[in-house]
């Protein structure tokens, strides 16, 4: 990697550890800046510095971070109040540097109380530091571990103990492992010696296998919380809006810790430790579901269902007098039409709508000639299916200078009569945004049903994510959408006729609708807002666990 290349690329260990909600964060040797970039796509009210003594780094730098000072951090202290960084980050720094020590321990105390400290260092008992001494082939390179700036080495044991010394809390360490099967060759070919010299091979293969270790370090404990959610099956990208995402968000703040699968089960903990056990969307219908839940009650944890839909769809839910919210100490939803809707049953509901992770830089609008409209969505044929005559008519008109993305929906792809079409069966989420990333509209339709008028707007926060113009129904969409401004409303067929020839004769004005729509979900529907009020709530749950369980008893003695 050449110096200018150097912080092209965010490390994505690092990346995760920054809490997503930090108001303040100093990034020490960006290099060009990739990690604010990114970051700042994921929460842009978040006032990034950074440091950097390379002129032509550091200007590369400057586009991506409020202010970049540039300065040697071993002779000059950043310019930054005591106590008032989020996060501090020393990413492949420290080796660089004659005293890492010296500038941990001057550095520590510009954290705040629950500030956090991210190092990224290599580590010198990699295997194959190791193989190049026995082999007589170590030299020094421009890069990587032998890096001819290096100047200092650390240990996971000896960078354990810089930490402690610069009087910070080590929280936890994460191996980066990159070549595992290496690691474990060379580690069976060297077990006759390690067994001479007295050190287990397994032992030595964890010392040894890591590249480098990233850290996380406090000036103090954290809080602790531990959330564990049983998910869905996966389904499209329901898991990831509503569990996986929120999750990986939440976990970015030192001290809590996340598990979620269709089993996930609680760790053994302290009775003191907070916790808290998710059930997304489980009907509890069955004979066996109070004892079920008995069993969860028992592991101390307060239970929340996660449920983003209208009940009603599932009958079974009702059969069984709504012991899927009345069974479970809160609730959790998307939408303020699902909380009143479940509130007869359960006291304790929270609203979190659904909101994107980060922002991706658009790639779509790259042919002002053409438009491409995006339609990926479950179980909407029946939606969709009066408009498709005038969508036909439409693509007749525009003679390929207008084409469709169909997600899911076979039939109703069959039933477009254009060859400029493209069909993909149902897909995992990352290969669906992706398809709508490459559209410029997206087509929204929801018939005006008490089944839809529960749904959330997600689709809507999706598209203006990836910057798409979208076409959409009134139900749902009108109370998120304004029209002509973030979008186009379509109260009947014959108007997504009327919008979409005007688009095809002036196709700025859809990239004008998708960028105010991009700024929407950039203000208002970014998951770094949702990461405070989600983990305030689940310590109230945990602070009000006695008064909460009492309710739960009284709603359902049987679970007592």
């Amino acid at each position: 990697m050449t110096q200018a290349a150097y912080g092209a690329q965010a490390n994505p260990d690092l990346l995760a550890r920054i809490p997503l909600d930090a108001r303040r964060v100093l990034d020490v040797g960006c290099g060009a800046g990739a990690l604010g970039a990114t970051f700042r796509r994921r929460n842009p009210a978040t006032r990034l510095e950074a440091v950097e003594a390379d002129p032509a780094l550091a200007e590369q730098a400057a586009r991506h971070y409020d202010l970049v000072h540039r300065i040697d951090i071993e002779s000059t202290a950043p310019p930054i109040p005591p106590g008032s960084l989020d996060a501090l980050i020393y990413g492949d720094v420290l080796e660089h540097l004659r005293d890492p020590w010296a500038v941990l321990q001057r550095d520590a105390a510009l954290l705040a109380e629950d500030g956090v400290l991210l190092v990224c260092v290599p580590n010198v008992e990699f295997w194959g530091f190791a193989a190049q001494l026995l082999a007589g082939r170590w030299r020094y390179t421009d890069q990587g571990l032998f890096d001819r700036t290096h100047l200092r080495w650390f240990s996971r044991q000896t960078m354990l103990e810089a930490l402690r010394e610069a009087g910070l809390q080590p929280l936890d360490v994460l191996p980066r492992i990159f070549e595992p099967e290496r690691a474990e060759a060379f580690a069976e070919a060297m077990a006759p010696a390690l067994k001479a010299i007295g050190v287990a091979k397994e032992d030595w293969l964890r010392r040894s296998a890591p590249l480098q270790y990233v850290w996380r370090a406090t000036r103090r404990p954290p809080r602790l919380m531990v959330l564990v959610a049983r998910t869905l099956r996966p389904v499209g990208g329901v898991n990831d809006v509503r569990i996986l995402e929120p999750f990986r968000a939440l976990a970015s703040r030192p001290g809590v810790s996340t598990a979620a699968g269709p089993e996930a089960q609680l760790p053994k903990l302290e009775p003191e430790v907070p916790r808290v056990l998710i059930l997304q969307r489980r009907l509890l219908d069955r004979p066996e579901s109070l004892d079920y839940l008995r069993g969860l009650r028992a592991t101390g944890a307060l239970l929340v269902q996660e449920f983003d839909d209208d009940p009603a769809h599932w009958p079974v839910i009702a059969g069984n007098n709504n012991l899927a919210f009345r069974g479970v100490h809160a609730v959790q939803t998307s939408t303020p039409a699902l909380r009143d809707l479940l509130s007869p049953f359960n006291d304790e509901i929270a609203v979190f709508p659904n909101a994107l992770a980060e922002l991706p830089e658009p790639q779509n609008f790259r042919d002002p000639s053409r438009l491409t409209l995006f339609f990926g969505a479950l179980n909407r044929e029946a939606d969709i299916a009066p408009f498709l005559p005038v969508l036909n008519q439409v693509l007749a008109e525009a003679a390929g200078r207008l084409a469709v993305e169909v997600v899911h929906d076979q039939k109703s792809f069959a039933a477009l009569d254009t060859p400029h079409k493209r069909y993909t069966p149902t897909a995992d989420y990352a290969t669906y945004r992706r398809l709508m990333a490459g559209c410029e509209l997206a087509f929204l339709p929801l018939a005006d049903t008490r089944f839809n008028r529960m749904k959330s707007d997600l689709k809507a926060v999706e598209a203006g994510g990836l910057r798409l113009c979208s076409l959409a129904s009134p139900t749902v969409y009108a109370a998120s959408l304004r029209h002509g401004e973030t979008g186009l409303i379509l109260p009947d067929p014959e108007s997504l006729g009327h919008e979409l020839r005007a688009l095809l004769a002036e196709p700025t004005r859809a990239l004008a609708i998708a960028e105010a729509a991009r700024a929407w979900v950039r203000e208002e529907r970014l998951l770094a807002r949702q990461v405070a009020p989600r983990l305030d709530w689940y310590r109230s749950l945990w602070e009000r666990r006695a008064e909460l369980d009492a309710a739960l008893l009284r709603r359902v003695p049987a679970l007592a």
